[in-house]
């Protein structure tokens, strides 16, 4: 079973045969491929930096911990990531000091979540249909890890190449996994790790239930 409880620091997984070979790095065939979930591949703990710290420091983190992004969190509630990309373009780009510039200022937002079962399949789908390239991993409504294109393409190097691939042959079909989002409610502000678009607003259950009774 998996357990987001933390020993040391270090994540309490199940230890199949599977994340056996994730560890020696191996590459896996396509009958492997479709059973392996999220949670046999995600990093965690996660690398996370409070909103109101500046770029420099969150740029430290990232080095310290050898990562191109971190999560932004708010009373320890995921809001968003920043990534490499957000500090160069967002502020380096534009001249502003970073020493002055907040990580919530600079951040992407809501941060788009999966579950631990997840299949990668689906959750690299779901990085292709948005052109995104990580994953917040949520369970109880508590970040437990995160999952990248990278750490997909480490079992699968040519998952992303097929996805892409059929989605210019297809039509594009539902996802089977509906991903949800962690951030604040564009209505009432509360903080939500299931927040949804809705006619591009990013609600909580409660508003989305009021804003179907409205309609």
């Amino acid at each position: 079973m998996f357990s987001p409880f933390l020993s040391k620091g270090k994540p309490l997984l199940f230890d199949s045969g599977i994340s056996q070979s994730v560890k020696r790095g191996e590459s896996l065939g396509p009958d492997v491929v479709p059973r392996m979930v999220v949670r046999e591949i995600m990093s965690s703990p996660v690398i996370t930096v409070d909103h109101d710290q500046n770029v420099v420091e969150a740029a430290e983190l990232m080095e310290r911990g050898d990562v191109g992004a971190v999560i932004v969190v708010e009373d320890g509630k995921p809001i968003g990531i920043l990534t490499e990309h957000d500090i160069v373009i967002r502020v380096v780009a534009k001249g502003f000091n970073p020493m002055g510039v907040k990580a919530k200022e600079v951040m992407s937002t809501p941060l788009r979540t999966v579950g631990p079962e997840v299949g990668i399949v689906d959750a690299a789908t779901i990085m292709s249909r948005y052109k995104i390239r990580r994953l917040g991993v949520v369970y109880k409504g508590e970040l437990v890890g995160i999952v990248t294109s990278r750490d997909i393409m480490g079992v699968t190097p040519d998952l992303f190449e097929i996805l892409q691939e059929r989605s210019r042959i297809e039509p594009e079909e539902e996802l089977r996994e509906n991903p949800t989002f962690a951030g604040h409610c564009d209505r009432c502000g509360s903080w939500a790790d299931d927040l949804r678009e809705v006619d591009g607003e990013f609600l909580c259950e409660d508003c989305r239930l009021e804003k179907e009774e409205e309609s």
